[in-house]
Protein backbone atom coordinates (compact mmCIF):
# COMPACT_ATOMS: atom_id res chain seq x y z
CA UNK A 1 0.00 0.00 0.00
CA UNK A 2 2.75 2.34 0.86
CA UNK A 3 4.46 1.88 -2.53
CA UNK A 4 1.21 2.31 -4.30
CA UNK A 5 0.58 5.54 -2.48
CA UNK A 6 3.99 6.79 -3.35
CA UNK A 7 3.49 5.94 -6.97
CA UNK A 8 0.18 7.69 -7.05
CA UNK A 9 1.64 10.73 -5.49
CA UNK A 10 4.53 10.78 -7.91
CA UNK A 11 2.27 10.23 -10.88
CA UNK A 12 0.15 13.14 -9.77
CA UNK A 13 3.20 15.35 -9.78
CA UNK A 14 4.14 14.24 -13.26
CA UNK A 15 0.65 14.67 -14.69
CA UNK A 16 -0.14 18.11 -13.12
CA UNK A 17 3.10 20.08 -12.66
CA UNK A 18 2.90 23.50 -10.99
CA UNK A 19 3.69 26.24 -13.56
CA UNK A 20 6.91 28.15 -13.06
CA UNK A 21 6.43 31.66 -11.62
CA UNK A 22 9.27 33.74 -13.01
CA UNK A 23 8.05 37.01 -11.51
CA UNK A 24 8.02 40.59 -12.83
CA UNK A 25 10.46 43.44 -12.34
CA UNK A 26 10.35 47.18 -13.09
CA UNK A 27 13.37 49.49 -12.98
CA UNK A 28 14.36 52.99 -14.05
CA UNK A 29 11.73 54.96 -12.14
CA UNK A 30 13.31 57.26 -9.54
CA UNK A 31 11.74 57.19 -6.10
CA UNK A 32 11.52 60.99 -5.85
CA UNK A 33 11.96 64.21 -7.80
CA UNK A 34 11.39 67.93 -7.16
CA UNK A 35 10.25 70.50 -9.73
CA UNK A 36 8.42 73.81 -9.84
CA UNK A 37 4.83 74.11 -10.99
CA UNK A 38 4.98 74.36 -14.75
CA UNK A 39 8.21 72.38 -14.77
CA UNK A 40 8.65 68.92 -16.25
CA UNK A 41 10.01 65.71 -14.78
CA UNK A 42 11.51 63.32 -17.30
CA UNK A 43 11.50 61.85 -19.69
CA UNK A 44 12.52 58.81 -17.64
CA UNK A 45 12.45 55.29 -19.04
CA UNK A 46 10.69 52.51 -17.13
CA UNK A 47 12.07 49.07 -18.01
CA UNK A 48 9.79 46.06 -17.37
CA UNK A 49 10.86 42.40 -17.43
CA UNK A 50 8.71 39.25 -17.22
CA UNK A 51 10.00 35.93 -18.52
CA UNK A 52 6.45 34.65 -18.76
CA UNK A 53 5.51 37.53 -21.09
CA UNK A 54 4.50 41.11 -20.40
CA UNK A 55 0.94 42.39 -20.57
CA UNK A 56 0.80 46.09 -19.61
CA UNK A 57 2.01 49.00 -17.51
CA UNK A 58 -0.63 50.89 -15.56
CA UNK A 59 0.23 54.33 -14.10
CA UNK A 60 -1.91 56.12 -11.52
CA UNK A 61 -1.62 59.66 -10.22
CA UNK A 62 -2.70 60.07 -6.61
CA UNK A 63 -4.75 56.87 -6.97
CA UNK A 64 -6.57 57.91 -10.15
CA UNK A 65 -5.95 56.37 -13.56
CA UNK A 66 -3.30 58.28 -15.49
CA UNK A 67 -2.08 56.03 -18.32
CA UNK A 68 -2.10 52.41 -19.52
CA UNK A 69 0.67 51.19 -21.80
CA UNK A 70 0.31 47.78 -23.52
CA UNK A 71 3.52 45.71 -23.35
CA UNK A 72 4.71 42.65 -25.25
CA UNK A 73 7.67 40.31 -25.10
CA UNK A 74 9.71 39.59 -22.03
CA UNK A 75 11.44 42.98 -21.80
CA UNK A 76 9.97 46.34 -22.75
CA UNK A 77 10.52 50.03 -22.05
CA UNK A 78 8.09 52.90 -21.66
CA UNK A 79 9.00 56.62 -21.44
CA UNK A 80 7.36 58.80 -18.81
CA UNK A 81 7.29 62.55 -18.33
CA UNK A 82 4.96 64.91 -16.54
CA UNK A 83 4.54 68.68 -16.57
CA UNK A 84 3.27 69.92 -13.24
CA UNK A 85 -0.01 71.79 -13.30
CA UNK A 86 -0.66 75.01 -11.34
CA UNK A 87 -2.90 73.05 -8.96
CA UNK A 88 0.02 70.71 -8.16
CA UNK A 89 1.99 73.55 -6.54
CA UNK A 90 2.88 72.86 -2.91
CA UNK A 91 1.95 69.16 -3.11
CA UNK A 92 3.59 65.76 -3.16
CA UNK A 93 2.12 64.02 -6.20
CA UNK A 94 2.34 60.20 -6.02
CA UNK A 95 2.62 58.17 -9.22
CA UNK A 96 2.36 54.38 -8.97
CA UNK A 97 3.70 52.17 -11.76
CA UNK A 98 2.28 48.62 -11.95
CA UNK A 99 3.60 46.08 -14.46
CA UNK A 100 1.59 42.89 -15.05
CA UNK A 101 2.55 39.75 -16.95
CA UNK A 102 0.30 37.35 -18.83
CA UNK A 103 -0.01 35.15 -15.73
CA UNK A 104 -1.30 38.03 -13.64
CA UNK A 105 1.89 38.54 -11.67
CA UNK A 106 2.70 42.14 -10.84
CA UNK A 107 5.49 44.45 -9.75
CA UNK A 108 4.92 47.95 -8.38
CA UNK A 109 7.07 51.01 -7.76
CA UNK A 110 6.11 54.49 -6.58
CA UNK A 111 7.42 57.90 -7.58
CA UNK A 112 6.82 60.89 -5.31
CA UNK A 113 7.01 64.21 -7.16
CA UNK A 114 7.39 67.28 -4.95
CA UNK A 115 6.05 70.35 -6.75
CA UNK A 116 7.10 73.81 -5.62
CA UNK A 117 5.65 77.19 -6.52
CA UNK A 118 5.45 78.01 -10.21
CA UNK A 119 8.54 79.70 -11.61
CA UNK A 120 7.94 83.31 -12.56
CA UNK A 121 11.38 83.91 -14.08
CA UNK A 122 12.28 81.68 -17.01
CA UNK A 123 15.61 81.69 -18.79
CA UNK A 124 15.56 81.22 -22.57
CA UNK A 125 18.83 79.87 -23.97
CA UNK A 126 17.66 78.00 -27.06
CA UNK A 127 16.09 79.15 -30.31
CA UNK A 128 12.33 78.74 -30.67
CA UNK A 129 11.41 76.04 -33.17
CA UNK A 130 8.08 74.69 -31.88
CA UNK A 131 4.98 75.45 -33.90
CA UNK A 132 3.54 77.40 -30.95
CA UNK A 133 5.33 78.77 -27.88
CA UNK A 134 3.59 80.98 -25.31
CA UNK A 135 5.21 83.34 -22.82
CA UNK A 136 2.68 83.85 -20.05
CA UNK A 137 1.26 86.85 -18.22
CA UNK A 138 2.89 87.47 -14.84
CA UNK A 139 6.25 86.03 -15.86
CA UNK A 140 9.67 87.39 -16.81
CA UNK A 141 11.69 85.76 -19.59
CA UNK A 142 15.48 86.15 -19.74
CA UNK A 143 17.13 86.09 -23.18
CA UNK A 144 20.47 84.39 -22.61
CA UNK A 145 21.79 85.28 -26.07
CA UNK A 146 20.49 86.04 -29.55
CA UNK A 147 17.25 84.02 -29.59
CA UNK A 148 15.74 83.31 -33.00
CA UNK A 149 12.12 82.38 -33.63
CA UNK A 150 12.72 80.17 -36.64
CA UNK A 151 10.67 79.77 -39.81
CA UNK A 152 7.42 77.92 -39.14
CA UNK A 153 7.36 78.80 -35.45
CA UNK A 154 5.07 81.28 -33.67
CA UNK A 155 5.89 83.02 -30.40
CA UNK A 156 2.91 84.32 -28.44
CA UNK A 157 3.70 86.90 -25.74
CA UNK A 158 0.79 87.58 -23.41
CA UNK A 159 -0.09 90.97 -21.85
CA UNK A 160 2.17 92.14 -19.05
CA UNK A 161 5.11 89.86 -19.86
CA UNK A 162 8.58 91.29 -19.27
CA UNK A 163 11.42 90.16 -21.53
CA UNK A 164 14.95 90.92 -20.34
CA UNK A 165 18.12 90.59 -22.40
CA UNK A 166 21.43 89.53 -20.90
CA UNK A 167 24.36 91.92 -21.05
CA UNK A 168 26.68 91.23 -23.96
CA UNK A 169 28.30 92.68 -27.06
CA UNK A 170 29.54 91.28 -30.35
CA UNK A 171 28.35 87.74 -31.05
CA UNK A 172 27.15 87.56 -27.45
CA UNK A 173 24.67 90.43 -27.76
CA UNK A 174 21.22 89.29 -26.72
CA UNK A 175 18.27 90.00 -29.00
CA UNK A 176 14.95 88.53 -30.02
CA UNK A 177 14.88 87.81 -33.76
CA UNK A 178 11.75 86.88 -35.70
CA UNK A 179 13.12 85.18 -38.81
CA UNK A 180 11.46 85.09 -42.21
CA UNK A 181 8.57 82.64 -42.10
CA UNK A 182 8.17 82.96 -38.33
CA UNK A 183 5.59 84.98 -36.41
CA UNK A 184 5.41 86.95 -33.20
CA UNK A 185 2.05 87.63 -31.59
CA UNK A 186 3.00 90.11 -28.86
CA UNK A 187 -0.26 91.78 -27.89
CA UNK A 188 -0.24 93.76 -24.66
CA UNK A 189 -2.92 96.16 -23.49
CA UNK A 190 -3.22 99.75 -22.30
CA UNK A 191 -2.94 98.47 -18.71
CA UNK A 192 -0.49 95.60 -19.33
CA UNK A 193 2.15 96.52 -21.90
CA UNK A 194 4.77 93.99 -22.92
CA UNK A 195 8.17 95.35 -21.89
CA UNK A 196 11.52 94.44 -23.50
CA UNK A 197 14.43 95.58 -21.36
CA UNK A 198 17.78 94.63 -19.80
CA UNK A 199 18.52 92.16 -17.00
CA UNK A 200 19.88 95.19 -15.15
CA UNK A 201 16.33 96.52 -14.96
CA UNK A 202 14.61 95.59 -11.70
CA UNK A 203 11.16 96.15 -13.16
CA UNK A 204 8.55 93.55 -12.24
CA UNK A 205 5.27 92.54 -13.91
CA UNK A 206 2.66 95.19 -13.20
CA UNK A 207 5.12 98.11 -13.26
CA UNK A 208 5.46 100.66 -16.07
CA UNK A 209 8.50 102.75 -15.08
CA UNK A 210 11.84 101.19 -14.26
CA UNK A 211 12.54 101.40 -10.51
CA UNK A 212 16.31 101.69 -10.98
CA UNK A 213 17.33 102.64 -14.54
CA UNK A 214 17.21 106.11 -16.07
CA UNK A 215 15.54 106.43 -19.49
CA UNK A 216 18.82 107.68 -21.01
CA UNK A 217 20.72 104.43 -20.31
CA UNK A 218 21.40 102.47 -23.49
CA UNK A 219 23.38 99.61 -24.98
CA UNK A 220 22.59 97.16 -22.18
CA UNK A 221 21.26 94.45 -24.53
CA UNK A 222 20.28 94.13 -28.19
CA UNK A 223 16.72 94.71 -29.34
CA UNK A 224 13.77 93.31 -31.27
CA UNK A 225 14.38 92.35 -34.90
CA UNK A 226 11.54 91.32 -37.23
CA UNK A 227 12.39 90.03 -40.70
CA UNK A 228 10.03 89.42 -43.59
CA UNK A 229 9.66 88.49 -47.24
CA UNK A 230 8.43 91.77 -48.72
CA UNK A 231 10.32 93.68 -51.40
CA UNK A 232 13.16 96.08 -50.80
CA UNK A 233 15.59 98.06 -52.93
CA UNK A 234 19.03 96.59 -52.27
CA UNK A 235 22.47 97.30 -53.67
CA UNK A 236 23.22 95.11 -56.66
CA UNK A 237 19.48 94.60 -57.22
CA UNK A 238 19.49 91.42 -55.15
CA UNK A 239 16.18 90.31 -53.65
CA UNK A 240 17.45 89.44 -50.18
CA UNK A 241 20.18 90.71 -47.90
CA UNK A 242 21.56 90.30 -44.37
CA UNK A 243 20.10 92.58 -41.71
CA UNK A 244 22.40 94.83 -39.72
CA UNK A 245 22.71 93.73 -36.11
CA UNK A 246 23.11 90.01 -36.93
CA UNK A 247 26.50 88.57 -37.93
CA UNK A 248 26.68 87.48 -41.60
CA UNK A 249 27.48 83.94 -40.45
CA UNK A 250 23.87 83.55 -39.27
CA UNK A 251 21.77 83.09 -42.41
CA UNK A 252 18.59 83.48 -40.39
CA UNK A 253 19.37 87.18 -40.56
CA UNK A 254 18.35 87.36 -44.22
CA UNK A 255 15.38 89.51 -45.20
CA UNK A 256 13.61 90.40 -48.43
CA UNK A 257 11.60 88.60 -51.08
CA UNK A 258 8.57 89.24 -53.26
CA UNK A 259 5.54 89.01 -50.93
CA UNK A 260 4.51 92.55 -50.01
CA UNK A 261 1.58 91.19 -47.97
CA UNK A 262 3.82 88.95 -45.87
CA UNK A 263 2.59 88.49 -42.29
CA UNK A 264 5.14 88.41 -39.45
CA UNK A 265 2.47 88.66 -36.73
CA UNK A 266 1.33 91.43 -34.38
CA UNK A 267 3.04 93.93 -32.09
CA UNK A 268 0.72 95.97 -29.86
CA UNK A 269 1.40 97.87 -26.66
CA UNK A 270 5.11 97.10 -26.45
CA UNK A 271 7.89 99.12 -24.84
CA UNK A 272 11.52 98.45 -25.86
CA UNK A 273 14.15 99.89 -23.52
CA UNK A 274 17.92 100.27 -22.95
CA UNK A 275 18.97 98.34 -26.07
CA UNK A 276 21.34 98.85 -28.97
CA UNK A 277 24.29 96.67 -27.94
CA UNK A 278 27.29 96.95 -30.26
CA UNK A 279 28.01 93.80 -32.28
CA UNK A 280 30.90 95.25 -34.29
CA UNK A 281 32.60 98.43 -35.41
CA UNK A 282 29.80 100.93 -36.00
CA UNK A 283 27.19 98.16 -36.00
CA UNK A 284 24.63 98.45 -33.24
CA UNK A 285 21.17 96.95 -32.96
CA UNK A 286 18.14 99.21 -33.36
CA UNK A 287 15.38 99.24 -30.77
CA UNK A 288 12.88 97.90 -33.30
CA UNK A 289 14.30 96.68 -36.60
CA UNK A 290 11.86 95.95 -39.43
CA UNK A 291 13.54 94.20 -42.35
CA UNK A 292 11.29 93.79 -45.41
CA UNK A 293 8.29 93.27 -43.14
CA UNK A 294 5.06 92.93 -45.09
CA UNK A 295 1.74 94.74 -44.82
CA UNK A 296 0.09 91.67 -43.31
CA UNK A 297 1.97 92.47 -40.10
CA UNK A 298 0.15 94.69 -37.59
CA UNK A 299 2.21 97.13 -35.49
CA UNK A 300 0.70 99.81 -33.26
CA UNK A 301 1.26 101.28 -29.80
CA UNK A 302 5.05 101.00 -29.74
CA UNK A 303 7.55 102.78 -27.50
CA UNK A 304 11.35 102.74 -27.82
CA UNK A 305 13.39 104.29 -25.00
CA UNK A 306 17.12 104.76 -24.52
CA UNK A 307 18.40 102.77 -27.50
CA UNK A 308 22.05 103.23 -28.38
CA UNK A 309 21.39 103.13 -32.13
CA UNK A 310 18.17 104.11 -33.91
CA UNK A 311 14.77 103.90 -32.31
CA UNK A 312 12.79 102.35 -35.17
CA UNK A 313 14.34 101.52 -38.53
CA UNK A 314 12.66 100.17 -41.65
CA UNK A 315 14.68 98.35 -44.30
CA UNK A 316 12.37 98.02 -47.28
CA UNK A 317 9.05 96.29 -46.77
CA UNK A 318 5.49 97.57 -46.66
CA UNK A 319 4.49 97.39 -42.99
CA UNK A 320 2.63 100.32 -41.41
CA UNK A 321 3.21 101.54 -37.85
CA UNK A 322 0.65 103.54 -35.88
CA UNK A 323 1.05 105.27 -32.49
CA UNK A 324 4.78 105.25 -31.78
CA UNK A 325 7.01 107.05 -29.28
CA UNK A 326 10.81 107.21 -29.58
CA UNK A 327 12.53 108.78 -26.57
CA UNK A 328 16.28 109.27 -26.06
CA UNK A 329 17.55 107.39 -29.11
CA UNK A 330 21.34 107.44 -29.14
CA UNK A 331 21.43 107.85 -32.91
CA UNK A 332 18.38 108.61 -35.07
CA UNK A 333 14.85 108.33 -33.75
CA UNK A 334 13.19 107.37 -37.04
CA UNK A 335 15.21 105.80 -39.85
CA UNK A 336 13.93 104.49 -43.19
CA UNK A 337 15.97 102.79 -45.90
CA UNK A 338 15.83 100.64 -49.02
CA UNK A 339 12.50 101.88 -50.43
CA UNK A 340 10.27 101.14 -47.48
CA UNK A 341 6.73 101.66 -48.77
CA UNK A 342 4.55 102.02 -45.68
CA UNK A 343 3.15 104.69 -43.36
CA UNK A 344 4.12 105.92 -39.90
CA UNK A 345 1.05 107.61 -38.43
CA UNK A 346 0.71 109.41 -35.07
CA UNK A 347 4.19 109.46 -33.62
CA UNK A 348 6.21 111.37 -31.04
CA UNK A 349 9.98 111.92 -31.06
CA UNK A 350 11.80 113.19 -27.96
CA UNK A 351 15.48 114.11 -27.77
CA UNK A 352 17.18 112.04 -30.45
CA UNK A 353 20.96 111.75 -30.19
CA UNK A 354 21.73 112.44 -33.85
CA UNK A 355 18.79 113.18 -36.17
CA UNK A 356 15.12 113.02 -35.39
CA UNK A 357 14.71 111.56 -38.90
CA UNK A 358 17.33 109.81 -41.03
CA UNK A 359 15.48 109.32 -44.30
CA UNK A 360 17.30 107.37 -46.98
CA UNK A 361 16.27 106.28 -50.43
CA UNK A 362 16.44 103.09 -52.47
CA UNK A 363 19.79 101.36 -52.93
CA UNK A 364 18.84 99.47 -56.10
CA UNK A 365 16.62 100.01 -59.11
CA UNK A 366 13.40 98.97 -57.37
CA UNK A 367 11.12 101.79 -56.17
CA UNK A 368 7.37 101.60 -55.64
CA UNK A 369 6.20 105.04 -54.60
CA UNK A 370 6.96 106.97 -51.43
CA UNK A 371 6.75 106.11 -47.78
CA UNK A 372 4.65 108.40 -45.59
CA UNK A 373 5.30 110.11 -42.26
CA UNK A 374 2.23 111.91 -40.96
CA UNK A 375 0.73 113.32 -37.76
CA UNK A 376 3.90 113.59 -35.73
CA UNK A 377 5.29 115.81 -32.98
CA UNK A 378 9.02 116.31 -32.50
CA UNK A 379 10.79 117.76 -29.47
CA UNK A 380 14.28 118.50 -30.73
CA UNK A 381 16.07 118.61 -27.38
CA UNK A 382 19.75 117.82 -27.82
CA UNK A 383 19.46 116.24 -31.27
CA UNK A 384 22.16 117.11 -33.78
CA UNK A 385 19.56 117.71 -36.49
CA UNK A 386 15.91 117.45 -37.39
CA UNK A 387 15.68 115.72 -40.79
CA UNK A 388 18.47 114.28 -42.93
CA UNK A 389 17.43 113.46 -46.50
CA UNK A 390 19.37 111.90 -49.35
CA UNK A 391 19.08 113.07 -52.95
CA UNK A 392 16.87 110.07 -53.72
CA UNK A 393 14.84 109.89 -50.51
CA UNK A 394 11.33 108.81 -51.51
CA UNK A 395 9.25 110.29 -48.69
CA UNK A 396 6.04 112.24 -48.16
CA UNK A 397 5.77 114.16 -44.86
CA UNK A 398 2.75 116.04 -43.53
CA UNK A 399 1.11 117.39 -40.37
CA UNK A 400 4.27 117.47 -38.25
CA UNK A 401 4.96 119.87 -35.39
CA UNK A 402 8.54 120.75 -34.32
CA UNK A 403 9.36 122.47 -31.03
CA UNK A 404 12.06 122.71 -28.36
CA UNK A 405 14.60 123.18 -31.14
CA UNK A 406 17.89 125.06 -31.16
CA UNK A 407 20.50 126.44 -33.55
CA UNK A 408 22.10 123.85 -35.81
CA UNK A 409 19.08 121.58 -35.94
CA UNK A 410 17.92 121.65 -39.54
CA UNK A 411 15.56 120.03 -41.98
CA UNK A 412 18.14 119.69 -44.72
CA UNK A 413 17.96 119.30 -48.47
CA UNK A 414 14.91 118.56 -50.52
CA UNK A 415 15.40 115.29 -52.44
CA UNK A 416 15.66 115.54 -56.20
CA UNK A 417 13.00 112.85 -56.70
CA UNK A 418 9.30 113.73 -56.36
CA UNK A 419 8.31 114.23 -52.72
CA UNK A 420 5.52 116.00 -50.86
CA UNK A 421 6.05 118.20 -47.79
CA UNK A 422 2.91 119.76 -46.30
CA UNK A 423 1.52 121.31 -43.12
CA UNK A 424 4.62 121.65 -40.96
CA UNK A 425 4.42 123.86 -37.88
CA UNK A 426 7.28 124.99 -35.69
CA UNK A 427 7.78 126.92 -32.48
CA UNK A 428 10.93 128.94 -33.11
CA UNK A 429 13.54 130.07 -30.58
CA UNK A 430 13.50 133.81 -30.02
CA UNK A 431 15.23 135.82 -32.72
CA UNK A 432 15.22 133.08 -35.35
CA UNK A 433 13.38 132.50 -38.61
CA UNK A 434 11.93 129.46 -40.37
CA UNK A 435 14.75 129.52 -42.92
CA UNK A 436 17.31 129.03 -40.17
CA UNK A 437 16.00 125.51 -39.65
CA UNK A 438 14.04 124.45 -42.73
CA UNK A 439 15.95 124.28 -46.01
CA UNK A 440 14.84 123.82 -49.59
CA UNK A 441 11.13 123.41 -50.21
CA UNK A 442 10.46 122.39 -46.60
CA UNK A 443 10.46 126.08 -45.60
CA UNK A 444 7.48 126.78 -47.84
CA UNK A 445 5.54 124.02 -46.09
CA UNK A 446 6.24 125.41 -42.61
CA UNK A 447 4.31 127.87 -40.44
CA UNK A 448 5.56 129.34 -37.16
CA UNK A 449 3.25 129.01 -34.12
CA UNK A 450 3.48 129.74 -30.42
CA UNK A 451 4.32 126.75 -28.25
CA UNK A 452 1.21 124.76 -27.52
CA UNK A 453 -0.77 126.54 -30.25
CA UNK A 454 -0.07 123.95 -32.92
CA UNK A 455 -2.97 122.57 -34.91
CA UNK A 456 -1.04 119.67 -36.42
CA UNK A 457 1.02 116.93 -34.81
CA UNK A 458 0.50 113.79 -32.79
CA UNK A 459 -2.33 112.92 -30.46
CA UNK A 460 -0.71 111.82 -27.20
CA UNK A 461 -3.88 110.24 -25.79
CA UNK A 462 -3.13 106.73 -27.14
CA UNK A 463 0.03 106.61 -24.97
CA UNK A 464 -1.50 107.82 -21.71
CA UNK A 465 -1.70 104.74 -19.49
CA UNK A 466 0.86 102.26 -20.74
CA UNK A 467 3.98 104.14 -21.89
CA UNK A 468 6.90 105.07 -19.66
CA UNK A 469 7.17 108.37 -21.54
CA UNK A 470 3.63 109.26 -20.49
CA UNK A 471 3.72 108.13 -16.86
CA UNK A 472 7.08 109.91 -16.36
CA UNK A 473 5.58 113.23 -17.49
CA UNK A 474 7.74 113.42 -20.61
CA UNK A 475 4.65 113.87 -22.79
CA UNK A 476 3.25 116.74 -20.75
CA UNK A 477 4.52 119.32 -23.25
CA UNK A 478 2.70 117.57 -26.10
CA UNK A 479 -0.94 118.16 -26.99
Amino acid sequence: MLFSAVLITFSSCEDDPEPDDNGVTITGVPATATIEAGGTVGPVTATATALDGLRDLVITKDGAAFATVPLTGTTATAPFEYTALPEDAGKNVVFEFTVSDVDGDQAKVSHVLTVGAEATTIRVDEDITAELTTWETGKTYILGSRIVVESGATLVIEPGVIVKGEVGTGANASALVIARGAKIEAVGSDTQPIIFTSVADEIMPGQIASPNLDPELNGLWGGLIVLGRAKGSFAGNVTEIQIEGIPPSDQRGLYGGSDDEDDSGTLKYISIRHGGANIGEGNEINGLTLGAVGSGTEIEFVEVIGNQDDGIEWFGGTVNVTNAVVWNAGDDAIDADQAWNGTLDNFIVINAGDKSFELDGPEGAYVNGNYTLTNGSVSGGDAAGLVDNDDNTNVDMSNIYFFNIKAGQTFDQTPTVPVAFANFQVTLPDGTAIGDFFKGTSAAATTAVAEGENTVGADKAPFATWSWAAVSGSLDAFK
